[in-house]
This record gives structure tokens, sequence and C-alpha cells, in this order.
């Protein structure tokens, strides 16, 4: 399928700010999700493939100040139960950047997928409902265009969910001082 490389870095992200599921609803974080999120980027299991767990007191204080001082980037959300508005994870569909190693475009700024839960949602497919809603929402609102699920390629779970969505392996590569495998799918597949 071919895209417009030049046209890639200029497209939008995802413009909805709540994306809502069976389950879940992805939304922005509040302050009640501290608690939440500060396990999600200590927890040494959670963090395992992603550079490994980040100091509490430095984790307390990345949110404390990004909370009180920012708004929402446009594709990052939280996924909270739909019911109870616990915080599960979050999901990111944003560019990835076109200095970042990884792209199936020559100018790169692709939409990029990611996801992280709490170890106690893990193995109940949130990952996957959320993802694919989030996908679903995309597709609706943006051109066709490719999307990227970039993990290490030693976290089989990440790479099997992947496929489940319906991503393919392109490439691996490296990055963060481990290899890393590229999958793809084109947007248009996840329109309902």
């Amino acid at each position: 399928m071919f895209y417009d490389h030049k046209l890639m870095s200029q497209l939008p992200t995802l413009s909805a700010t709540e994306v809502t599921s069976e389950r879940l609803l992805l939304r922005k974080a509040h302050h009640a999700d501290r608690d939440g999120l500060i396990e999600l980027m200590t927890d040494p299991e959670v963090q395992a493939y992603l550079g490994g767990p980040r100091p509490r007191s430095e984790v307390e204080q990345h949110f404390d100040t990004s909370i009180a001082n920012s708004t929402p980037s446009p594709g990052n959300f939280v996924i909270a139960d739909n019911t109870t508005n616990r915080v599960i994870g979050t999901l990111m569909l944003a560019r990835r950047s076109a200095d970042r190693p990884g792209h199936v475009t020559e100018g790169g700024g692709e939409l990029e997928l990611g996801y992280v839960l709490r170890r106690s949602a893990w193995g109940a497919g949130f990952a996957y409902e959320a993802a694919t809603a989030a996908l679903r929402a995309a597709a609706d609102e943006l051109p066709d265009q490719p999307v990227l699920v970039v993990t290490q390629t030693a976290n089989q779970r990440s790479l099997k969910l992947a496929a489940r969505l319906g991503f393919r392996p392109v490439s691996t590569f490296e990055e963060f001082d481990a290899e890393q495998t590229l999958c793809t799918a084109p947007l248009f597949m996840f329109r309902v």
C-alpha cells in the first residue's frame, strides 16, 4: 500500500478526549489516578520491558508536576474501568518521532500504539479491548495510514497481543539497549 511520506508528519492524531468500550473508558488523567499511575511506573514486572521501574520519589514528583501544569496530549489516555473509574493502565496513540528508529515510511511520523496495564489487570483482555476501541475511533476520524506497535522482541506477551490485533512484524532494530520488533497494520482495517 502507498502512503504519502511527506504527508505522514503533517497528519493529526486522534482528537477524541474519551473513547468507550464495553468495559472500559479511555480518558484524560485525573489527580485521583495518582496512586494507580505511580504503581504502573514503579512496578518491576510492569516495567520489565520498558527500561525497568523508576524510583517512586521521581515518579511522584513527575506526576505532581505534569498533572498540575499541563493539558493532556492528544492520543494519551488513562484506561479506566467504566463502572468504578479505577485506573487499569494507560494507552497512547500518537506520532512516533521521526528521529527515533523504527519506521515504515521514509519521513516517519506514523501513528504508534502503546499500552501499559497494571499487573492486577493482566490476562483479562483489557489491553486488547482498549487498543481496539482507540484504533476504531482513529479509523473513523483519520485518513488511512500505517499504525505501528514497537515492543522489545523479548516481550512475547506484547507481540502476541499485537498479532491478535492484526499487526504484523516487519523488522527489528536496536533501541534502549535491546532488540525491538516493529509491527504494523493499516488503520483502515479497524473500521467497523
